[in-house]
Order: structure tokens, then sequence, then C-alpha cells
């Protein structure tokens, strides 16, 4: 029995992925068909978690509009901190405040 041509095949090929409207991939390159056509996780995964709640942050943007003074124990409490490190030389170093060279360097 004598083989098929390969232009033969291809033919089929390209007319059965019309019918059956799938993609025309005669070399096997990988495409990521079989990843693009499922369900988007990302809608469910948002409906697993709770919704999140107000946080120190917001309640003092909005109390801000408002003219009210708030009280942050976690924002005082780590500035308190940094200080000290800073009073015992223990802090981050200082930026460079010089102008970037605008020359080649060798």
């Amino acid at each position: 029995m004598a083989a098929v041509p390969r232009a033969r095949l291809l033919n089929l090929m390209k007319a059965q992925c019309e019918i059956f409207s799938t993609a025309y991939n005669p070399d096997g390159i990988r495409m990521g068909n079989k990843i693009l056509r499922q369900r988007l996780r990302g809608p469910s995964l948002a409906k697993y978690y709770p919704p999140r709640g107000p946080t120190v942050n917001t309640l003092e943007r909005v109390f801000k509009s408002l003219q009210l003074e708030t009280i942050n124990e976690e924002k005082e409490d780590r500035l308190e901190h940094l200080a000290g490190v800073r009073s015992r030389g223990k802090g981050a170093p200082k930026k460079k405040r010089t102008p970037p060279t605008s020359g080649k360097r060798k």
C-alpha cells in the first residue's frame, strides 16, 4: 500500500480544523491554546477571600477630609524606633546629593 503524500494530509488537516473550528498547527508548535481555552480563575479566587476591612490608613484619609485628627500607633512606634536607631548611629546612610556626571567613564 502506498503512503499518502504529506501535502494531501495537510489539506485534510486544514479542512478538519475549519469544520471543527480548531487552530491549524501543522508543525505542532506549542501555541498555548489549551491554556487560553480554560475558564478564567481570577473572579472565583476573588470571591473566595472576604472583602478587606478598613485599615488605619484609609480611616485616617477619610477623617483628614473632615478635619479630624487620628492617631496611628504603628506609624508612631516605627518613627520612634527609627529616631532611636539614628541617634545611636545605626540608621540607614544618607543619600548622595551630588548631581550625576555627564561624561563617559573610562
